[in-house]
């Protein structure tokens, strides 16, 4: 049964956070629930949708609208109860939320396990936009320079257009003038996290820097392109990584498009190597029918959070699509 919920209910949460563990335990790697905002929701309006058989939770999907004209789309569908329509059911009734709500376009993160995901995704008419390498920081960062004259203070209602002028910059868009209650709330969320950086009392740079229990992120980190090249970054991402850590977060969390190089070097130093991007690492996993060495390799991929491809899916991946060429072809 679907359910349009607006707001999450403490049960409502455990039953996603049960759903991640066992979908994170049979596909490895991780899904970018954003946990901090499901537990935030406002409750104005569906943001997010849950498909339950009985009190078991069997699919989730949520809609994240962080400020932008583009809307992100996140979900998960229970391993067992794959290749059942639930994904479909789920996808077709947020995309007319989104559309009533002026987001053009919608972007549908998908991990790279299962192939089920993107699969979905293409059917649709869906194309590739970006891929992210998801970083983590866990301890202090390597010492580096410390310019004196930056600084790092939060964001205040004075800053409103220079950091939208900065986002645009960095970006591509300007955060749009809230058009509800629900929309100016996430507004407000967005500009308590909101840092700026000041070079000689000059706001040079902006970051969100947000806490869930006991990870921070950091998100819409950018520089003016005047001031990039000077290790700024480098010293605003040092900083801000051990004030999280001195407030008692784990770790710490950025993402990062894989093509952008500049953003990669930035933060692979201030990671302690840590967060250094990695390229065409493959662990091989082999061994006699039944010995363990799937569950293993799953375990392995979970720990490392690396994705996992089974010659299984391959072999399903490539009988698929013969068949949809010989269908074409009969058809044809």
């Amino acid at each position: 049964m679907l359910e349009l919920a607006r707001g999450l209910t403490p049960a409502a949460l455990d039953a996603i956070a049960e759903l991640e563990r066992r979908v994170i335990a049979a596909d490895g790697g991780r899904l970018k629930l954003e946990w901090g905002a499901l537990r935030s929701r406002s409750g104005e309006q569906v943001e997010d949708l849950l498909w339950w058989d009985g009190e078991e939770l069997f699919g989730f999907l949520g809609i994240y609208a962080f400020g932008a004209p583009t809307v992100e789309l996140t979900g998960m569908v229970d391993p067992g109860t794959r290749r059942r329509g639930i994904a479909t059911a789920l996808l077709d009734a947020a995309l007319p939320l989104c559309r009533e709500r002026g987001y053009t376009p919608t972007l549908l993160v998908t991990p790279r396990t299962p192939v089920a995901a993107g699969e979905l995704a293409l059917a649709r008419g869906a194309v590739l936009e970006h891929s992210e390498h998801a970083l983590q920081l866990h301890d202090a960062p390597a010492d580096g320079p410390s310019d004196p004259r930056i600084a790092v203070r939060p964001m205040t209602s004075r800053d409103t257009a220079t950091v939208h002028d900065l986002l645009e910059a960095g970006f591509g868009w300007r955060p749009p003038q809230p058009v509800d209650e629900a929309a100016s709330e996430v507004v407000r969320r967005d500009h308590a996290d909101t840092l700026v950086v000041t070079l000689d009392d000059a706001i040079v740079g902006t970051l969100r820097l947000s806490r869930d229990r006991d990870t921070a992120g950091i998100y819409g980190f950018v520089v003016h392109p005047d001031h990039q090249g000077r290790g700024i970054g480098r010293d605003v991402l040092r900083r801000v990584s051990r004030q999280a850590l001195a407030a008692g977060a784990t770790r710490v969390h950025l993402e990062v498009a894989v093509d952008n190089d500049r953003a990669l070097g930035l933060t692979a130093p201030a990671a302690h190597g840590t967060m250094a991007r990695v390229e065409h690492a493959f662990v091989v996993m082999s061994g006699l029918p039944g010995s363990g060495k799937t569950t293993l390799g799953r375990g392995i991929a979970a720990e490392l959070g690396l994705a996992m491809l089974d010659k299984d899916d391959i072999l399903d991946a490539l009988l698929r699509a013969s068949a949809r060429a010989t269908r074409a072809v009969v058809t044809g």
